[in-house]
């Protein structure tokens, strides 16, 4: 069995996220030649970067984000949603036309200019992820004075 395939779901499960990725690689394409996103910055490293994110939490097997995998999303960033606020996390990106998130409105969400919530914890996540805010060494210590 080659060493890139996910051991967990045997080949099959590997195939099928195979797929997916092309799938995704396609809508990257297509983002790529779009015009309007023509002058949008680092374009190429965005959409990687939303294609990866994306990929690991889609669960359904259709290639879209359900509630159960924007569930697990937002535990897994730490900041866990009720079940009306995901309806309306998924309402605000798909604007109301399906209760999945696809790719293409995900990355149309990501590079949008509106604020919908789930691209804020996104970006919040990707900033918290960065290495650069992230102090070296151990926190520093703090005494008694130094707390409001």
């Amino acid at each position: 069995m080659p060493s890139n395939q996910n051991v967990q779901g045997g080949k099959a499960f590997g195939l099928l996220k195979a797929q997916q990725r092309e799938r995704l690689e396609e809508v990257n394409k297509e983002f790529m030649e779009d015009q309007k996103y023509r002058d949008e910055e680092d374009l190429a490293e965005k959409l990687d970067s939303f294609k990866n994110k994306y990929a690991e939490f889609d669960l359904n097997d259709q290639g879209e984000i359900d509630m159960m995998g924007l569930k697990r999303m937002m535990e897994k960033l730490g900041v866990p949603k009720t079940h009306l606020e995901m309806k309306k996390m998924i309402s605000e990106v798909t604007g109301g036309s399906s209760d999945t998130i696809n790719y293409r409105d995900f990355v149309k969400m990501m590079l949008g200019k509106r604020s919908a919530v789930l691209k804020l914890v996104m970006m919040f996540e990707d900033k918290a992820n960065s290495d650069t805010c992230k102090p070296e060494g151990p926190p520093p210590k703090r005494d008694i004075a130094s707390l409001p």
